[in-house]
C-alpha cells in the first residue's frame, strides 16, 4: 500500500536542522510536499532544495504567529503542522535550576503550544489539516534523574490530545508519535563511551530502565516514517493517539 495525500501540500517543521526533523523533511519533500523547515537557526544544510529553510525560536510566541502568517501569505495554505523541535534536561530533580526547568518546558511544551495554536486559527476556517507532535515515551513512563524532560514532554502530549479533541469536529487531526532511543545527537550526547548504544538496548537497570525488545535503537527514518503515516490519507481516521516508537522499550502501545 502506498500512502498517499501529500503532494501540493504545505508543512511547517520545526526542529529541522538535524535528527528526526531532517529525516521528516527529507520524507516530506520526497512526497511531494513543500516544506518550511525551521529550526533556532535556518537549517540550511542537507536539505531538499525544494524546502525553504528559516530560522525560528519556538519559544517566541510572536515569531511563530508572525511566521505562520508569512507562509499562508507567500507560500500557501498550511496543511500539515510538525512539533518536532526540543531539548533534553538531564539530572536529578535537587541539581535542576529553576533556568534550565523554565527552558526546557519553554521549548518541549511552550513550543509545541505556540505552533500548534497558530496552526489552529488558519486552519480552523478551512476545516481540514494535521497537527503531529514528536514527544518521547518519557512522556509516559518514569525515567531516572530525567524528571524535567519528561515532564515537559508529558504536557507535550496531553496538550495534543486536548487540541485533538477541540479540533477533530472541524476535520482537523491531531496525533502524536512517542519515540524512544534514537540514534540522534540528543541520544549520543548521553553515552560516555562506545558501549553507550549496547548498554541502552541491553537496559540499565541501576535507572529502572527496561532494555529495547526488538534488540535495536530507532534511527530518525524509524521515527519520522511513523509521522509520515499520521499526515497520510490512510490515518483519516486516527485522531488524538498516542503511537510509541520505541521498539517494544515501554511495554505498551
Amino acid at each position: 500500500m502506498k500512502l498517499t495525500g501529500y503532494d501540493g501540500k504545505v508543512a511547517v517543521v520545526t526542529g529541522a536542522g538535524g535528527g528526526i526533523g531532517r529525516a521528516l523533511v527529507a520524507l516530506l519533500a520526497e512526497s511531494g510536499v513543500t516544506v518550511v523547515a525551521t529550526d533556532l537557526m535556518a537549517p540550511e544544510q542537507a536539505l531538499p532544495s525544494s524546502a525553504h529553510a528559516e530560522a525560528l525560536d519556538v519559544t517566541d510566541a510572536a515569531a511563530v504567529d508572525a511566521l505562520v502568517e508569512r507562509v499562508e501569505r507567500e507560500i500557501g495554505p498550511i496543511e500539515f503542522g510538525l512539533n518536532v523541535a526540543g531539548v533534553l534536561q538531564s539530572g536529578i530533580v535537587e541539581t535542576i535550576t529553576n533556568d534550565e526547568w523554565r527552558r526546557v518546558f519553554a521549548v518541549n511544551a511552550d513550543g509545541v503550544f505556540h505552533l500548534s495554536r497558530a496552526l489552529a486559527r488558519v486552519m480552523t476556517p478551512r476545516r481540514r489539516g494535521a497537527i503531529v507532535t514528536v514527544s518521547s515515551n518519557a512522556a509516559g513512563v518514569p525515567r531516572h534523574a530525567m524528571a524535567a524532560y519528561a515532564a515537559s514532554k508529558a504536557a507535550a502530549t496531553m496538550f495534543t490530545r486536548c487540541l485533538g479533541l477541540e479540533l477533530a469536529p472541524l476535520g482537523i487531526r491531531c496525533n502524536i508519535v512517542a519515540p524512544g532511543s534514537t540514534l540522534t545527537p540528543m541520544q549520543t550526547g548521553m553515552w560516555a563511551d562506545d558501549q553507550g548504544e549496547q548498554r541502552v538496548i541491553a537496559g540499565l537497570p541501576e535507572q529502572y530502565k527496561a532494555g529495547i525488545p526488538l534488540g535495536k535503537l530507532a534511527t530518525p527514518e524509524d521515527v519520522a516514517h511513523a509521522v509520515m503515516f499520521l499526515l497520510s490519507d490512510q490515518a483519516g481516521h486516527v485522531a488524538m493517539s498516542d503511537l510509541y516508537v520505541d521498539g517494544g522499550a515501554t511495554l505498551r502501545a
